[in-house]
């Protein structure tokens, strides 16, 4: 993987279940279906969580394996990356042995909880070294200005490996409702001009601006990042069916932009 795919769906997130939506995918073969038609609808990658057998958030590398194995057979194309989110569950060695253990192609690490203070740099710095090593694609998880800014802090300390970092924006994340806007963007890619590299950049957003926040971002030069992991609804307010349906949405404004 040498570069952020245009468009990734994330189908589930770590929080959500059927009662939020009944086409949410929960099950391995669920999320699998769902990879299918997404990949079908426009979308080069699947951001993965997997959940146990109570539906319950999980960083486990036997469930992860399952997924990245049906995930080859049914859809080889599609970019799987993992989600090492701790949801207040797990800690930072534990999200860095699931990476350890599993070995995936790519992941999605928030620096806030795998760096969280000065303490924390030196083991940091060694689980990136050896992801870079192991060429494991690391996404950079994002939440404001301030922590585009720290990023570039650890990459001039070397805690993150030099070059250009890959990142994803998250919009909106401590709105009320978390209800993302459009112009929460601008912060974000003010504090990266401060970067020693330009970023490799993508963005999520949440509720029901979710297809205006992602075309602003497509406009600008960034990839995307759809799904019922943030949004279930689409531009017209209703409630999409499902996630191919948000993905199909997202697809056709790429299309009119000239993209993918």
């Amino acid at each position: 993987m040498t570069g952020l795919p245009l468009i990734m769906v994330a189908p589930n997130g770590a929080r959500r279940t059927k009662a939020d939506h009944p086409a949410l995918p929960m099950t391995v073969s669920e999320i699998v279906e769902t990879a299918e038609a997404c990949w079908k609808a426009g979308a080069d990658a699947i951001h993965a969580h997997v959940r146990d057998e109570t539906g319950r958030h999980a960083l486990d590398a036997d469930l992860y394996r399952q997924l990245i194995g049906a995930l080859a057979q049914r859809v080889p194309q599609m970019v799987v990356q993992v989600s090492t989110e701790a949801v207040g569950i797990y800690s930072a060695p534990e999200q860095m042995q699931l990476v350890r253990t599993l070995q995936p192609r790519a992941i999605s690490a928030a620096i806030r909880e795998l760096v969280p203070d000065a303490a924390s740099e030196a083991e940091a710095a060694r689980f990136y070294g050896w992801c870079r090593q192991q060429q494991i694609h690391v996404q950079h998880i994002l939440y404001d200005d301030a922590d585009v800014a720290r990023l570039g802090d650890l990459m001039a300390r070397q805690v993150i490996p030099a070059g250009q970092p890959s990142v994803i924006y998250v919009l909106g994340r401590y709105s009320a409702n978390q209800q993302s806007e459009p112009g929460d963007l601008d912060a974000f890619l003010r504090a990266a001009t401060d970067l020693p590299q330009s970023p490799d950049w993508m963005v999520c957003a949440f509720g029901r601006s979710e297809t205006d926040c992602l075309e602003a971002a497509m406009r600008a030069g960034g990839k995307v990042r759809v799904g019922f992991e943030n949004s279930l609804w689409n531009a017209d307010g209703n409630l999409a069916a499902s996630n191919e349906e948000r993905v199909a949405e997202i697809a056709a404004r790429a299309h009119l932009l000239g993209l993918g």
